[in-house]
């Protein structure tokens, strides 16, 4: 019974994966992506009755335009930030770049796709971040950018027409929106149901809370990792959970 109640406390026992930083810039991220969808749909789809009850309780049009904006300028700030601790941690500190996407990326694809179909006994053996998860990442930060370029280009379309054709803004009016339902539709499609309601994780995925996973979740989910984090706390160095 103890040795079962052992063997279960171990299994269970939390593994460090983010720190409190990543955490509150996760958090900020989604603020400011809520935000930003609220204010930027009910423009684009402004004859909607939502969207007329959503300008109107928010302040009317210039205040909607307003937050957007601002919401805007703070996204670039986030992004700003982002890029340079990731620039920073990996040129200076020596940090593993686990976001970028490789070749065994590929191959733990297929890999789960031969799972899946009962053609393998296994999954994938994954490291920090496995190929869904980067697919993800990826995807949110150039749509991103790509909507805080085209989003500068309508702000400021006097300014650009200066230094641009003028055909450049109408496209990127198009650009702007159809990049918006595309990353609404990769954060609530993709996004929101590996972190709420894929059957391994329901009901929440609370990693992004805590900053912990579960000791059983990192030996099925992310096995590399945790197998570099034992050996590393065996040679007594403490690895920090940056990214």
């Amino acid at each position: 019974m103890s040795e079962t109640v052992k063997n279960s406390a171990q299994t269970w026992n939390p593994v460090k994966r983010f720190s409190q930083y990543r955490v509150v810039e996760h958090w900020l991220h989604a603020f400011v992506f809520i935000l930003l969808v609220i204010t930027g749909i009910s423009q684009k789809f402004h004859t909607y009755d939502l969207s007329q009850w959503l300008v109107l309780h928010l302040g009317g049009i210039d205040a909607v335009r307003l937050m957007h904006r601002v919401a805007g300028v703070i996204l670039i700030m986030l992004i700003i930030q982002h890029l340079a601790v990731a620039a920073v941690g990996i040129i200076r500190l020596r940090w593993q770049a686990s976001m970028i996407i490789q070749m065994k990326d590929f191959q733990d694809a297929v890999t789960n796709l031969k799972y899946y179909f009962g053609i393998k006994n296994h999954p994938a053996a994954c490291d920090r971040f496995d190929y869904k998860q980067k697919f993800d990442y990826w995807g949110v930060l150039v749509s991103n950018l790509i909507m805080i370029v085209t989003g500068l280009v309508l702000w400021f379309p006097i300014t650009t027409s200066r230094y641009l054709y003028g055909e450049f803004i109408p496209a990127a009016n198009v650009i702007h929106t159809n990049q918006s339902l595309l990353v609404v539709l990769i954060i609530v499609i993709w996004h929101i149901y590996n972190s709420i309601f894929s059957p391994e994780i329901f009901p929440f995925d609370t990693s992004i809370l805590t900053g912990y996973l579960p000791k059983e979740r990192m030996v099925r989910e992310h096995p590399l990792e945790l197998a570099r984090m034992e050996r590393v706390a065996g040679g007594k160095k403490h690895v920090s959970p940056h990214t």
